[in-house]
């Protein structure tokens, strides 16, 4: 919706909605845009509206209408940041209140009012030609006289700012009170801005006008603030209207802006942070000299308090991160199982480290109604939050899919049609063994996952199942698995891991290897427990001096 907004007259600030086909403005109280002046009309001019198009048309009026300072007859068109002047009255109209929107939130004014704030980017005029080259005062044209403070009424603000900002730890609660402080050194400013950066973009935090209850949709020029970080120079101009360093400053020009002053906020290292800038809309009013230099030294104060308030929000998220994460690896504790099966003529090992706090390799033992046990190990692709939580999802599937079929292989085939369902573009290698113990039989289904080492009586090793290797689930949503099957006879183990067994690094670069951890369960002497702690010790000493790279899991079975 168009809108006029009074730059200048009594009605400074103040918002005129143009929703009507005819918006007739003029001294009569009935008028939608009534200007007490004496010199205007009782119905000096209207507005009208076709569509998205707009026109303005002088009715004759005493003193004449006048359309950026052209005396108008009849009607004439509208553009967006068009100039209507009666009398000693200006308005500025806006077609588009959201063109060149940078960002569409909301902005917290000091008081606590809301305001929409814009960022423009001014197009034509080249960069150079508005840097600061290290000079601090760029002054153009001076009009009328200058509002000033009295020195003890600056030193008391300045002092009163450097105070809430020695021990701001939220700016939110700091950087209101400097803009209401600056307000009260610079009795000129109309309005005032701090702008910082995040995500590598500018976004408007605060806003402050002179004018309470003021609401508005303000542009600020993002090419004259971006300049000002850039060069990480303050800069004053006293008329930015004759500036010729802003001559295509749109964001400047549709708004009137007599005088500016802009100062960076830089942190410790020097780098910019967000900016500070204070105008004024009206030409008897500007900014000086010693205007600037107390700017820059409030920037200065701001920019190291904004650092030391991002660091301090960075150790509380931190420290917020930990505790969920501390939490997350006790909730992923209670999805593995507390302790080994109790099932008569055999023993278990079972080894689970994760890389991070949490992880996303998988093992569980699973007692099924008819007597049978299956023995499960997994290992979800990448670690970290993600493979924890489909880690989960994993267990919660798996305990009920072999509770329902009483063929693994069917079951493993119903749980990858169900993980690929979630369109996580994440896979899952699994090797799932389901034990009878009465016989020793073992049927294993593969899907992706290393094959385990079965240790016979005679010390000869195998690796079953090559026949019977599917793909990860995951990959291939129709895919069905089939099951393979071996006879666990005494003295007889199965081992099974995880990749970050055998990919585990060295210091020197070496990967520990399939082939070391053959050896390993080849010389074993046939005590599996002791075989599995000397392959976790193993592991360790020969990552030592290295950062474990992956998730590590170790499941061993054995038959007495």
């Amino acid at each position: 919706m168009a809108f006029l907004t009074a730059i200048s007259g009594s009605g400074f600030g103040k918002r005129f909605e143009v929703d009507k086909r005819v918006t007739v403005m003029g001294r009569h109280p009935d008028c939608d845009v009534t200007i007490d002046v004496g010199a205007v009309s009782r119905q000096h001019a209207r507005l009208h509206r076709h569509g998205g198009e707009y026109e303005i048309e002088d009715l004759r009026s005493r003193n004449g209408t006048f359309l950026n300072g052209r005396l108008i007859s009849g009607r004439s068109p509208l553009q967006d940041g068009d100039l209507i002047r009666i009398c000693d009255v200006e308005y500025s109209f806006h077609a588009d209140p959201v063109k060149g929107l940078l960002t569409g939130s909301s902005v917290m004014s000091s008081d606590g009012s809301s305001f929409g704030v814009l960022l423009v980017d001014d197009q034509g005029q080249k960069e150079s030609s508005r840097a600061v080259s290290g000079k601090l005062s760029i002054r153009g044209s001076q009009h009328g006289t200058q509002l000033t403070t009295g020195s003890d009424v600056r030193l008391r603000a300045v002092l009163e700012i450097a105070s809430n900002l020695g021990r701001a730890l939220k700016i939110e609660d700091v950087l209101p009170k400097v803009l209401d402080a600056l307000f009260r050194i610079f009795l000129q400013a109309d309005r005032a801005f701090i702008v910082l950066k995040e995500n590598g973009e500018l976004v408007p935090r605060w806003v402050k006008t002179r004018q309470p209850g003021q609401e508005e949709t303000f542009r600020i020029s993002r090419t004259v603030l971006r300049e000002v970080m850039e060069s990480k120079q303050a800069i004053i101009s006293l008329d930015a209207t004759s500036d010729e360093r802003f001559e295509m400053a749109n964001s400047i020009s549709d708004f009137r802006i007599r005088s500016m002053i802009v100062a960076p906020l830089l942190d410790s290292d020097g780098n910019p942070l967000g900016a500070i800038q204070m105008d004024t809309l009206d030409a008897k009013r500007h900014f000086e000299q010693g205007d600037l230099e107390v700017l820059a030294g409030v920037a200065t104060q701001a920019g190291v308090a904004i650092e030391n308030a991002q660091l301090h929000e960075q150790l509380v998220h931190q420290q917020r991160v930990s505790q969920d994460l501390n939490l997350a690896r006790r909730v992923q504790q209670a999805f593995l199982p507390e302790k080994e099966p109790l099932t008569e003529g055999y023993s278990f090992f079972q080894f689970y480290r994760p890389a991070e706090q949490i992880g996303g390799d998988y093992y569980d033992y699973i007692p099924l109604a008819d007597g049978r046990l299956a023995i499960v190990a997994a290992d979800v692709s990448g670690h970290g939050i993600a493979a924890a939580m489909l880690m989960a999802k994993l267990s919660a599937e798996m305990r009920f899919l072999l509770a329902s079929h009483s063929d693994p292989a069917v079951a493993v085939t119903c749980l990858n049609r169900n993980m690929n369902e979630l369109g996580v573009g994440m896979f899952i290698t699994l090797l799932c063994l389901v034990l009878e113990p009465g016989t020793g039989r073992v049927d294993i289904v593969n899907a992706g996952h290393m094959r385990p080492l079965w240790k016979r009586a005679d010390g000869s090793l195998f690796e079953p199942g090559d026949e019977g290797v599917g793909v990860p689930i995951g990959v291939i949503e129709d895919f069905e698995y089939e099951l393979v099957s071996i006879q666990l006879n005494a003295k007889e183990g199965l081992v099974l891991y995880t990749d970050g067994i055998n990919e585990a690094p060295s210091k020197s670069g070496g990967m520990f290897g399939i082939e070391r951890l053959k050896k390993l369960v080849t010389a074993s002497a046939g005590d599996m427990q002791k075989l599995g702690k000397k392959i976790v010790a193993d592991v360790q000493r020969f990552t030592e001096g290295t950062e474990q790279a992956d998730d590590m899991c170790v499941v061993i079975l054995s038959r007495a």
